[in-house]
């Protein structure tokens, strides 16, 4: 399983003082030049955070107290193990 990090568009100091993510959010593959979801990092001038992993889900709610203000849907789609996206679509009636 791949180990994601994080790109985002803004910094802020951290509480020990290492540079924490702020604003947009995605993940990031280290050693990769674009995000999970294909935005490239330079272009959209996104800074990377290899210390700080993926740790997101689907489920998390930020508030006005969290840095980060917004998390990519395509980013935490593509995290999420392929078993919990199930299926699109479902047979009623197979064939004997």
């Amino acid at each position: 399983m791949a180990r994601y990090a994080v790109a985002a568009s803004g910094q802020v100091p951290g509480d020990d003082g290492v540079r924490q993510p702020a604003g947009d959010a995605h993940a990031w593959l280290p050693g990769t030049n674009q995000t999970l979801c294909g935005v490239p990092l330079a272009k959209a001038g996104l800074r990377r955070f290899p210390h700080v992993p993926w740790d997101y889900r689907s489920s998390d709610v930020l508030t006005d107290a969290d840095d980060v203000r917004h998390l990519c849907e395509r980013c935490l789609a593509g995290t999420r193990p392929r078993g919990a996206r199930g299926r699109g679509w479902v047979r009623v009636a197979p064939r004997p």
